[in-house]
C-alpha cells in the first residue's frame, strides 16, 4: 500500500512540472512573440509616416513576409495591422518588456501577460487608452480567457469598477486558469518556432 501512495505522489510531482515547465516555455515564447510584432508594427508605423498612408506598405509588406516564411502563419495584411495597432497603443512596451526577459523576472507590462488574440480584442473594442490599460492589466492579474475579457469588456466593467468585490486572485488557481492554457494552445507561437 505505501508502494502505490508513493506511486501517486511521484506522478502528481512529475505532472506538475510538466504543467509548470509548459507554462514558463509559452509564457517565454508568447513575451519574444509580442516583442517581435511590437518592433514589426513600429516598423510599420515609421515607414507609413514617410511614405504615406496611399502606398500600400503593409500589403507589399504580408506578400514578401508570406514569400520569406511560408511556413508562418500571422503574416497577414490583416495581422500586420494589428501589430501597427499594437505599437501605436502601447508605443513603450518594449523598452519595458524586453528589459525584463534576460533575467527572467515577472514582466512589469501587462500586456506582455497576454496571448496574442487578447491583445487583438483588446485593440478591437477599447479605444480609450485608460480603458484599454485597464482591462489588460485585469485580464493579466485574473487570468481571464479571450471570452472573459470580452464579456468583461461588452458588459462595462471599467464603468463599473469599484461597485462590485472579487474574489478572482485569490481563488482561482494559476496554473489552471484559462489564460495559460489559451498561451499553450496558441498557434502563432508554433508557427513562429516553425513546429
Amino acid at each position: 500500500m505505501p508502494l502505490e501512495n508513493n506511486y501517486a505522489a511521484i506522478i502528481a510531482q512529475i505532472k506538475t512540472e510538466i504543467e509548470t515547465a509548459r507554462l514558463k516555455a509559452a509564457t517565454s515564447v508568447n513575451r519574444h512573440l509580442l516583442i517581435l510584432y511590437w518592433k514589426i508594427g513600429n516598423i510599420i508605423l515609421q515607414q507609413q509616416n514617410l511614405e504615406g498612408w496611399g502606398t500600400k506598405v503593409i500589403e507589399r509588406l504580408s506578400d514578401d513576409l508570406r514569400k520569406g516564411f511560408p511556413d508562418m502563419r500571422g503574416t497577414s495584411a490583416r495581422n500586420l495591422k494589428y501589430m501597427r495597432a499594437f505599437a501605436e497603443a502601447y508605443p513603450v512596451f518594449v523598452q519595458q518588456t524586453a528589459a525584463q526577459i534576460p533575467n527572467n523576472s515577472i514582466v512589469q507590462q501587462p500586456a506582455a501577460q497576454l496571448p496574442w488574440f487578447h491583445i487583438c480584442t483588446l485593440l478591437d473594442k477599447v479605444k480609450s487608452p485608460e480603458e484599454r490599460q485597464f482591462y489588460t492589466r485585469k485580464a493579466a492579474e485574473n487570468n481571464w480567457s479571450r471570452n472573459v475579457l470580452t464579456h468583461q469588456i461588452e458588459s462595462g466593467l471599467y464603468h463599473r469598477q469599484g461597485k462590485a468585490v472579487s474574489n478572482f486572485v485569490q481563488t482561482l488557481p494559476s496554473l489552471q486558469s484559462d489564460l495559460a492554457k489559451e498561451m499553450l494552445k496558441d498557434p502563432y507561437k508554433f508557427d513562429f518556432l516553425n513546429l
